[in-house]
């Protein structure tokens, strides 16, 4: 799987772990994608992680989960912590292949709170790379909705039940916004689909300056699903498609003005929301005609991403 910590070969699993002996729940999403993550990256890549639940559950005194160097950020700072340590390690004449600099943050620390130092960072084209590990909740602290939290979805603050109809917004499209920077490199992907997951990884560790990469990662305790199903739902959620897998290449690396834009993955026929939604006690309060405009919306979204090619 790894280029640079010494595994077999394509499709093999690391020879050792970078993140591990966490205390993270039962089918987490959002561990696994830090773990391929790093075991792509490399045992020399340098961590940042704001307030969430990988810093929760991979910083517990007196270990540290993390074989690699690894920081906690404040909860609005990873991309502008990010930006001090590259600076750092640029000052020491650490050259950047031989270190990448990542960080990794949950939907409502990236979308919300993170936003601003994102966008900064992006300005300033750090040379960084920012992995969002979405769960569409804030939910190490209780499953509060965030930005990226999608319509109908029963949260702790958008409650749902028969007078209460849930998440009442729909998921901020934040590869969009962060593809209108003209960031050199964006992606979304899956922890269902981890071989995409992991060539973006390792595509934009080869680009210089700012790269973003938003994967979808399930959440059991607060998406009210089996802690078996999150690889399944990951698949799922692209195949019905509610999530799409594409890249943006900005200007300095696709040479267009404008960037361009590339789906990864055209699923033959888009399949049935109502199967997604209704695996999913978060769900369990939308009507008929809920689903049915949640169908509309994806269909609608489906004609702009056909047009990117």
């Amino acid at each position: 799987m790894s280029s640079q910590n010494g595994t077999a070969g394509k499709g093999a699993p690391a020879q050792s772990e970078l993140f591990f002996g966490h205390k993270a729940c039962a089918g987490c999403g959002g561990s696994l994608a830090v773990r391929a993550a790093l075991n792509e990256l490399g045992p020399h890549a340098v961590c940042a992680l704001p307030a969430g639940c990988m810093s929760a559950v991979g910083f517990n005194f007196p270990q540290l989960c993390f074989a690699n160097n690894a920081i906690i950020t404040p909860f609005a700072a990873t991309a502008a912590v990010l930006s001090g340590i590259e600076a750092g390690l640029r000052a020491q004449g650490v050259k950047p292949d031989d270190c990448t600099v990542v960080g990794f943050a949950g939907d409502g620390g990236t979308a919300d709170i993170g936003l601003q130092a994102l966008s900064g960072a992006i300005d300033r084209n750090d040379d960084v790379l920012y992995i969002c590990y979405d769960n569409e909740a804030y939910m190490n602290t209780g499953i509060q909705k965030s930005s990226l939290t999608p319509f109908g979805a029963k949260t702790t603050t958008t409650p749902a039940g028969a007078h209460a109809p849930g998440c009442l917004t729909s998921k901020k499209p934040l590869f969009e916004i962060v593809a209108a920077h003209g960031i050199p490199y964006a992606a979304t992907a899956s922890v269902g689909y981890l071989p995409d997951f992991v060539r973006k990884v390792r595509k934009a560790a080869g680009i210089r300056g700012t790269k973003y990469i938003h994967v979808m990662a399930p959440c059991p305790t607060g998406w009210g699903c089996d802690v078996d199903e999150t690889v399944e739902l990951a698949r799922d959620v692209v195949d019905c498609g509610l999530w799409y897998l594409a890249e943006y290449e900005g200007p300095a690396v696709s040479g267009e003005p404008g960037g361009r834009f590339k789906v990864s993955r055209k699923p033959r026929q888009l399949g049935r929301v109502r199967d997604y939604l209704r695996r999913q006690k978060r769900f369990s309060a939308l009507s008929d005609d809920d689903i049915a405009a949640v169908e509309a919306a994806r269909d609608a979204k489906w004609q702009q991403i056909e047009a990117w090619g």
